[in-house]
C-alpha cells in the first residue's frame, strides 16, 4: 500500500505541474512595463574628442545689424562619474582671438534633466547654468536666465546630434521672456577620434 500511495502522489505531482505548465503556456503575456525615459545617458553619443567651428554674434540683441566672429579649434568631452555628469573643454581661435572655456553639465536624477554650467577661462566667471533635457527625437533644449551687461536676458541652448559624427549647437538670446529670440552662438562639432 505504501508503495501505491508514493506512486499516486508521484503522478499527482506531475499531472498537478503539467498543468501548471499548460495553463503558463496559454496565459497570455502581460504586456511589456512602459519605459519611463530617464535621460542618463543623453551625451554619451559625444564623449570623445571634436575638431569644432563656432560663429559668435558679437553684437547681440543690439537692434544692427549682426557682426559675427568665426573660430576654429577643438572640444574635449569626458564622462563623469558613471555618466552622471560630464565635462567639455573648449579652446578656439580666430581673427577675434581666443575663447577657453569648461562646461560642467550635472545630471539630476529625480527631476530627469540635465544643468549645463559655462566658465569662461577669459575671466575665471561661471554662468548661469541653463536646464533642460533631451526629447525623444534626440533634440536637448535647455533654458536659463542670465545677463547681457545689465540687461536681464533669457538663454536657450539647444544642441541637435546630427549623426554620429556631428552634432550642432545654438544659442539665443530673448530680452521679451521667450516671445522672441535671437540666435548668438552657434557650433558644428565633428568627431576627430
Amino acid at each position: 500500500m505504501p508503495m501505491v500511495s508514493a506512486r499516486l502522489l508521484v503522478l499527482a505531482l506531475l499531472a498537478g505541474s503539467a498543468g501548471v505548465s499548460a495553463m503558463a503556456q496559454s496565459a497570455p503575456a502581460a504586456p511589456p512595463a512602459e519605459t519611463v525615459r530617464d535621460g542618463l545617458r543623453d551625451f554619451d553619443f559625444e564623449i570623445g574628442t571634436w575638431a569644432t567651428e563656432v560663429r559668435v554674434l558679437r553684437n547681440p540683441l543690439s537692434g544692427k545689424p549682426p557682426v559675427w566672429a568665426e573660430y576654429r579649434g577643438t572640444s574635449l568631452v569626458r564622462s563623469l562619474m558613471d555618466g552622471r555628469a560630464n565635462s567639455v573643454e573648449l579652446s578656439v581661435a580666430g581673427p577675434a582671438g581666443k575663447i577657453e572655456g569648461i562646461s560642467l553639465r550635472l545630471y539630476d536624477p529625480g527631476a530627469r534633466r540635465w544643468s549645463l554650467n559655462f566658465a569662461s577661462l577669459r575671466d575665471g566667471a561661471l554662468t548661469p547654468p541653463v536646464i533642460g533635457g533631451f526629447g525623444a527625437d534626440g533634440r536637448g533644449v535647455f533654458y536659463g536666465d542670465d545677463k547681457l551687461g545689465e540687461r536681464p536676458v533669457r538663454v536657450r541652448f539647444v544642441i541637435t546630434q546630427v549623426s554620429a559624427g556631428e552634432a550642432h549647437f545654438e544659442q539665443a538670446f530673448s530680452a521679451d521672456g521667450g516671445a522672441t529670440w535671437e540666435v548668438n552662438w552657434i557650433a558644428v562639432d565633428r568627431r576627430t577620434d
